[in-house]
């Protein structure tokens, strides 16, 4: 049955994006508003109704839930509400979908679904909102027939997307306690996490990834209560659900910054499936380096936290604000890269990433950075002071490099750096996981993932502080020193020396066949050394 509902769930997915395209907005910059908006109606509708029925009897045992939650009083309602479960949006009779199905027949339709999804962003803005920095309220849903540019085909539009939302419900997923929200949140936003977000583009997290460090970092099994996690670049939240999902999703509170506008919606949705509810305040739309929202009670001191995961982006232009950073010195102690005369989008804005994460973490902290395994080996700059002072004072603990292509929208070789506040490792774990997984075909991408026994291989490793041939060393901070502060398991690893007994004939085969090889590239320099120089002649010539 799991597998039915979430084929149906799917289907709905596509049958919804297929009505976008209908209406000319395939691809559209808007379309993901509308398909994860849409989305979110139907499950809390289907919420709501699963929620009432277990508060009384006479909708529990109705033939359509909807009609007799209609014929209550608004005193009866206004009781229903006051026992419900503050998680659960507030939905009067006309914001129902089924109200919805009966009102198609209106020429005004479009305004009346637009309205509709207005009133129940309204009622709901105090604990179903996010924000911004400056704390302007983002409301749960907006105006969508207005991204039809055909004012004609609006009313058409709206009633192709509530035909769509009838035909199955989500009751029986909130009955049986089935765990697939996380899944059909990655099929629901998967075409709109690409790299064509311009440059704060969403860095999508692969789950293995995302896994990985929420296990290193929490455990498994761990008897955890009232944990704080964060996210300084959260994008649309992946790494911060697989944190919440290790530690329990009521056991922590999430604490969420992106400056982009489109994650932020996304994040509210994927708190929302994944039982955040009580987080969705502390999903920040806005610049983090800039401005971090999340401060201790003085108001003025950042807000230290049990967990921090990021995935930032590693390169891009800030030209605009890092005079505002670097005014930062004692946020940013290992620098600011400075603003290059030509590549300006090569600025390496995950530096200031890792000071952030650092700097965020509580004195018993732990926390996970996603950065350039180009960093692991970095000398100079701001990347060498930040790796330098992850070494010295003891506060990174670990390092895992990734196999190449594993990410969506970035041919850039990624590591996983480790902290732990408390400082009190007396080794680094390195791994050099680049080797693992299996290639793939993501439409013309060509890409890379780690299969489940390779997670568990790293995971075990990194745990156990095994030093395994090729692959993992466990070394001093010292030993890390005298290799010029790198975190690159490679350098650490044995120089093998393979001897083989050979007879006297198979020995000068050999050197024969070594002799006749460098001849040969002998003679195809000479040939092409003479070519150059024939060239060179004709253009003196002419």
């Amino acid at each position: 049955m799991d597998l039915q509902i979430k084929e149906k769930t799917i289907s709905l997915i596509d049958s919804l994006k297929s009505t976008c395209q209908t209406y000319g907005m395939g691809n559209d910059g808007n379309e993901y508003k509308i398909i994860t908006q849409v989305f979110l109606y139907k499950y809390l509708n289907d919420k709501f109704g699963y929620e009432i029925k277990k508060l009384d009897k006479r909708i529990a045992s109705a033939e359509k839930w909807e009609i007799a939650y209609s014929e209550l009083s608004e005193d009866e309602r206004e009781d229903l509400f006051d026992t419900m479960n503050p998680d659960i949006p507030r939905l009067n009779p006309e914001h129902l979908i089924s109200h919805l199905w009966n009102q198609q027949a209106k020429g005004d339709f479009d305004l009346i679904f637009d309205q509709t999804m207005i009133d129940i962003a309204d009622k709901n803005i105090d604990i179903f909102s996010t924000q911004t920095t400056q704390n302007t309220k983002i409301p749960l849903f907006e105006r969508l027939t207005q991204y039809v540019t055909d004012e004609a085909q609006r009313a058409p539009f709206a009633r192709a997307l509530v035909d769509k939302l009838v035909n199955f419900s989500f009751e029986e997923t909130f009955s049986e306690h089935y765990d697939f929200f996380a899944a059909i949140f990655e099929y629901l936003i998967k075409d709109y996490n690409t790299a064509g977000g311009g440059k704060y583009a969403e860095y999508y997290t692969p789950h293995a990834i995302a896994t990985i460090m929420a296990r290193l970092l929490v455990g498994d099994d761990a008897d955890l209560h009232n944990i704080e996690c964060y996210d300084p670049s959260a994008g649309t939240g992946t790494l911060l659900m697989a944190l919440g999902h290790q530690i329990g999703e009521d056991r922590c509170t999430i604490f969420a910054q992106d400056i982009s506008q489109r994650s932020n919606k996304m994040l509210k949705l994927n708190l929302i499936l994944n039982g955040l509810v009580s987080s969705l305040d502390h999903a920040i739309q806005g610049d983090t380096l800039v401005a971090p929202y999340h401060k201790s009670d003085d108001g003025q001191s950042l807000r230290t936290f049990d967990y921090v995961v990021s995935n930032p982006p590693f390169k891009m232009d800030f030209s605009d604000t890092r005079e505002k950073i670097a005014a930062m010195p004692a946020r940013f102690w290992a620098g600011v890269p400075k603003v290059p005369a030509k590549k300006k989008e090569s600025m390496a804005i995950y530096t200031c990433f890792i000071q952030h994460v650092v700097n965020s973490l509580k004195k018993t902290g732990k926390g996970a950075i996603v950065v350039p395994t180009g960093f692991l080996t970095a000398k100079s700059s701001v990347e060498g002071a930040v790796l330098k002072k992850l070494v010295e004072d003891h506060i990174v603990y670990g390092a895992v490099s990734m196999p190449s292509n594993v990410f969506a929208n970035t041919g850039t070789n990624v590591s996983v750096l480790f902290f732990d506040n408390s400082r009190t490792a007396d080794r680094v774990v390195l791994i050099d996981a680049s080797k693992l997984g299996e290639e793939y075909k993501d439409g013309n991408l060509q890409k890379r993932r780690l299969r489940p026994e390779e997670i568990e291989k790293i995971i075990t490793t990194f745990r156990n502080k095994e030093a395994v041939d090729d692959f993992s060393v466990a070394v001093t901070y010292e030993e890390i020193i005298s290799k010029k502060y790198s975190l690159a398991a490679g350098q650490y690893f044995d120089v093998k020396i393979e001897y083989v007994e050979l007879t006297q004939e198979e020995f000068e085969a050999k050197m024969s066949a070594f002799k006749t090889e460098l001849q040969s590239f002998f003679d195809e320099g000479n040939a092409l050394q003479a070519e150059i120089m024939k060239q060179l002649g004709k253009v003196k010539y002419e």
